[in-house]
């Protein structure tokens, strides 16, 4: 039970750092839109700075008190009534009894209701003091109608409240702190709002970043790959747009990355179907454009070159390449030895002197899938299998028609080419789907 459990956690474990490094990945990949987005937040947040008129807040202090026979008793229950009156009177100070006069005072040219949105009255919890906060683009004229809004108010509520028995205000306002001019804006506040404009860019760019992954089906990488598929990745070949001119890198270039990125290929294919009688595999791809038939080309060279007897057989009776590749008249091959006008012997050439032969496509058939499928072609397989040491059939691709799969089943299994940024992880899945239906080793 406890080897279980842990052994259980352990997994568990393991796919949480899995799900954590397909974010770090997936931020990585999307970092540029993070930089932008977040340098476009803070600059946006600037302009909007910049272009804001600043407003300057004042503020005026003043006391309520209850006035009382001086006793303990009296002046508990005398600050209890003030603390509960001073939030209506906070009220009182931003009605048109307070802000009219204010406003024929400092001859403002403003309505009650405008200057009433500048004004705020607030009362610190459990007090009896008041703040009166004027807002103005101008500090001193903030600081005039703080001044003027609290004398007011004084006044005001002087008149409001009835006067005791004995002709005394009960309530008594006193203004405990004048305003004064403030020296710097209240608003805008420039390091809060470049602050916030960088984390809502920041958040837009992993945003982006987060839905460009979603939404690119493209492979783009080898993790993408072992996204799709279970079986292992034996080689990669880096991209190169001089190919179509210089398809054989592996003759013409043989010490450049590419050359050893196929030896490296030629290297790992060896283990692969290890043990068995025969070495024969179909290297296909998803849609057409991954590059095949050069792969094809330079790995059956590559193979060559370590001393193996080598046959490579243009099984791509669509388009075929290879003779083309390799400099060889492909007139007469594979589709002659099916239909029986030529003896596989006849038709085979050697490519200069090394170990690597070559069986051209020959003329192009109407039916290639029902020639791929027949019992001659098997036996046409089995036979070059026990002539040489390693058999490469260059095949269609798997999405436009079926000849690929038909012919692995008849082989050691089909090696899978993927063009990164080419292919759509779906087109993947559904080459794999074809090879799956029909059994095939991928």
């Amino acid at each position: 039970m406890t080897s279980d459990y842990d052994d259980c956690y352990a997994e568990r474990r393991e796919a949480d750092r899995v799900e954590f490094r397909d974010y770090v990945r997936v931020l990585r990949k999307g970092w540029v839109y993070i930089v932008v987005f977040t340098l476009v937040g803070i600059a946006a947040a600037a302009a909007f700075t910049i272009v804001q008129t600043p407003v300057y807040q004042a503020t005026a202090k003043v006391f309520v008190s209850v006035q009382s026979t001086g006793t303990v008793s009296d002046l508990t229950q005398g600050g209890s009534f003030a603390q509960g009156q001073v939030k209506s009177y906070a009220d009182v100070a931003t009605s048109s009894l307070v802000l009219q006069p204010v406003i024929n005072e400092l001859k403002l040219t403003t309505t009650v209701g405008e200057l009433a949105t500048r004004v705020s009255a607030t009362s610190p919890q459990g007090t009896v003091v008041m703040d009166i906060s004027v807002s103005d683009t101008a500090p001193d004229s903030a600081a005039a109608i703080a001044n003027a809004v609290a004398s007011t108010f004084e006044d005001t509520v002087s008149t409001l409240v009835p006067l005791a028995a004995d002709g005394t205000a009960p309530v008594k306002i006193t203004i405990l702190q004048q305003a004064v001019a403030p020296s710097f804006p209240s608003s805008p506040n420039v390091a809060l709002n470049i602050i916030f404009g960088g984390l809502v860019g920041l958040i837009a760019g992993i945003a982006a970043a987060v839905l460009r992954e979603v939404l690119d089906t493209r492979v783009r990488n080898e993790h993408d790959v072992h996204s799709i598929v279970n079986s292992p990745v034996l080689g990669g070949i880096q991209f190169d747009p001089m190919t179509p001119e210089h398809p054989l890198v592996v003759r013409d270039d043989p010490r450049g990355p590419r050359a050893e990125a196929f030896r490296t290929l030629r290297t790992n294919l060896q283990f692969v179907a290890i043990g068995e009688g025969h070495r024969s595999f179909v290297l296909t791809s998803s849609v057409p454009g991954e590059g095949k038939s050069t792969t094809s080309a330079n790995l059956a060279i590559a193979m060559a070159l370590s001393g193996q007897q080598v046959l490579i057989v243009d099984a791509d009776l669509r388009k075929p390449r290879v003779a083309e590749y390799l400099g060889l008249e492909g007139a007469a091959g594979l589709t002659d030895v099916l239909v029986g006008r030529a003896q596989p012997g006849e038709v085979i050439q050697r490519w200069g002197e090394t170990n690597l032969y070559v069986l051209p496509a020959g003329k192009i058939p109407p039916n290639p899938s029902e020639l791929l499928g027949s019992t001659k072609m098997e036996s046409l397989v089995a036979s070059l299998e026990k002539s040489f040491d390693v058999v490469i059939f260059d095949a269609p691709p798997l999405l436009p028609v079926t000849d690929a799969a038909i012919l692995a089943t008849r082989t050691s299994g089909a090696l899978l080419m993927v063009a990164a940024g080419r292919v759509h992880k779906n087109q993947v899945r559904g080459a794999l789907s074809a090879l799956s239906n029909v059994s095939a080793h991928v």
